[in-house]
């Protein structure tokens, strides 16, 4: 399931794509939300981009995205604190998962 329920808000898995052309949302990838993103994957730069970049995405802080697996790798789940499933799903704008 790309977006699931959690007490603390709603977890999102990823499929990161690192160094594209630009940062975009590409839609579903397996069982999860497939995200280019023109930063590099080192020193943590891709995943400061991904907190940056689903937080203006999903009208929250960056500071309320938390990667809490996946940190080192394409694969990761991603905690949005305060933001329900369904608020989720509708800013997203992907309704069919």
């Amino acid at each position: 399931m790309v977006v699931r329920e959690d007490p603390r808000g709603c977890i999102l898995a990823v499929w990161l794509q690192p160094r594209a052309s630009k940062n975009e949302v590409l839609g579903v990838h397996g069982e999860a939300l497939r995200i280019r993103l023109t930063a590099p994957p080192v020193h943590g730069r891709a995943n400061k981009a991904l907190s940056f970049f689903l937080g203006e995405l999903l009208g929250v802080v960056p500071a309320a995205v938390e990667i809490l697996s996946g940190r080192t790798g394409r694969r990761k789940t991603v905690l949005i604190r305060g933001l329900g499933l369904q608020e989720a799903r509708e800013r997203l704008k992907l309704t069919d998962w």
